[in-house]
């Protein structure tokens, strides 16, 4: 995946963001969120990813 490439359409976070917050404090806020909306059922990357997935 390249870097700044997309990874989450529902808040704009690229692999890039993940890695840098991960390896500066150990731990990642940003998957929490994500993984916060999906089980919510608020993740929206379905309809916001252009490719449909």
């Amino acid at each position: 995946m390249a870097a700044g490439r997309l990874v989450c359409y529902c808040f704009g976070y690229s692999r890039e963001d993940i890695e840098k917050e991960y390896f500066s404090t150990g731990g990642s806020a940003i998957l929490e969120k994500i993984l916060s909306a999906k089980k919510s059922g608020t993740c929206e990357c379905g309809v916001k990813n252009p490719a449909g997935t």
